[in-house]
């Protein structure tokens, strides 16, 4: 495998630059004296921020953009073989590091590497890290999955030992991962695409628990089944955080919830009360949530103001359960939720959030996912007022005609669930339009792009008071 000389920058290519990760590296190693160039398909404000970093971006994906003066290739897994730029450099022996290889590499160079890894909650998680390392004036290096207002996108570039990071589990990307500290939020069935089942899964975050070294920490939800397996052999100690009637070294008791359901609650640390912390954001997951980011707060030696400063200033990450505005007195939210644990949450959430009545616009993820998890989409959604389907986001697959969300909207009808199917945005947005009144409220839902109809409908005025 190339090792990248970061004290000697050289000259890299990125196929794939526009993406949300392969973007902050890409970023990341410029600023380190770096020549960076790259590709993608198509120009977005992420390719553009890239370019007025004077980072050279092209819009088209062929062989001549291979140069022979190039030192490495950096590559995204949602590139194939039949690339013309991963052939032509193949064909020129130019060095090739996939992006996890490189966020790998990339981690031995700092102290203290924090990985936040978990089925879901990864982004939120880091989010709140974030902001917590930042208040607490550690100068950290993040990266995030998402866009996160504090740091102005999805990468900051710090100059200390802290960096920050969300570690995927998908393509066992995150073994290839170098940290001091891990956060394993939840382990559940998910990318069936590429694992075999839920013990493969499992093996995987095992061998990821192993990854870290004896001065490292392991921060673990004790609500994990079969805890014992993920965590025999780690090298570290084992932190454990959740709530339940279970014993945990992180706890919270004696909840309680705002108008907008945001929890304050008294953190229990080994058993001992600490302090009385207070959120901004919704959900008992995010309790969770939290619970796992004081967890590692704490192991940095950090002290409860300064993570309680930290939450006072997170109101959320792009894209969980994120408010997106007000229109006709209609309410829209945006929400990445594309799972059904994840989504059973965020309806949680929202019905302790003021509404009318509530119309859930949901754009399932992959077929695979949605073919994998049909009934358990159905049985979640069909738990929400009204349901409007979009077709599949086919993200990085093909459609085989195998399955359709007319064959969610069938599982859904069979539970007596509200369900609506519309082929395009614009019949689901003039369905909305119709039928939403003042004090509704509308959840968009999906990984994909269905947050343009929450922003369609934002600059509509049609809406009735």
């Amino acid at each position: 495998m190339y090792q990248i000389n970061f004290h000697h920058p050289s000259n890299a290519f990125f196929i794939g630059i526009g993406g949300i990760s392969m973007s902050g590296f890409a970023e990341l190693l410029h600023s380190l004296g770096f020549h960076i160039s790259g590709s993608d398909i198509m120009e977005s404000k992420i390719t553009e921020h890239l370019e007025q970093l004077g980072i050279p971006v092209h819009y088209e994906q062929v062989r001549e953009n291979i140069t022979k003066d190039l030192d490495f290739i950096v590559y995204t897994a949602a590139i194939h073989p039949d690339n013309p730029e991963f052939i032509a450099a193949k064909e020129q022996n130019i060095p090739m590091i996939d992006r996890a290889e490189l966020v790998g590499q990339v981690m031995k160079n700092y102290q203290d590497a924090i990985a936040v890894s978990g089925t879901h909650g990864k982004t939120t998680v880091t989010s709140m890290l974030s902001h917590i390392l930042i208040a607490a004036n550690l100068d950290p290096t993040i990266s995030i999955g998402g866009v996160l207002k504090a740091i102005h996108g999805n990468m900051r570039i710090g100059k200390s030992g802290y960096f920050l990071t969300e570690a995927c589990e998908y393509t066992n990307s995150f073994l290839k991962f170098h940290p001091k500290f891990g956060i394993i939020l939840n382990i559940e069935e998910d990318h069936m695409d590429f694992f075999k089942d839920i013990d493969d899964i499992r093996h995987s975050f095992h061998q990821f628990a192993l990854l870290l070294p004896k001065n490292g920490c392991l921060i673990i939800n004790g609500n994990i089944d079969h805890l014992e397996e993920i965590t025999k052999d780690v090298a570290c100690p084992c932190v454990t955080y959740g709530l339940g009637k279970k014993c945990y070294n992180y706890t919270a008791e004696n909840i309680t919830y705002d108008k907008l359901g945001c929890a304050s609650y008294d953190l229990i640390i080994n058993g001992r009360i600490e302090e009385r912390i207070t959120l901004r954001v919704m959900g008992d997951y995010n309790i969770e949530n939290s619970l796992a980011a004081i967890a590692c707060a704490r192991h940095l030696f950090l002290h409860i103001p300064e993570i309680q400063t930290g939450f006072s200033a997170f109101y959320g990450a792009d894209r969980r359960f994120e408010y997106k505005g007000n229109v006709g007195g209609v309410t829209v939210i945006d929400d990445y939720a594309h799972h059904p644990s994840e989504i059973k949450a965020s309806l949680e959430v929202a019905q302790k959030y003021p509404h009318k009545h509530l119309w859930l616009v949901f754009q399932p993820h992959t077929y695979t996912r949605t073919k994998a998890f049909l009934k358990e989409f159905a049985m979640v959604l069909s738990t929400a007022e009204h349901i409007i389907l979009a077709d599949i986001y086919a993200a990085r697959e093909l459609d085989t005609g195998e399955i359709s969300s007319l064959d969610l909207k069938h599982e859904i009808e069979l539970l007596n669930g509200d369900v609506s199917y519309f082929p395009s945005f614009g019949e689901i947005e003039d369905f909305l339009l119709e039928h939403c009144v003042k004090d509704d409220l509308i959840i968009t839902m999906g990984a994909g792009n269905v947050v343009e109809i929450g922003d369609d409908l934002l600059g509509n005025s049609k809406i009735e008071e």
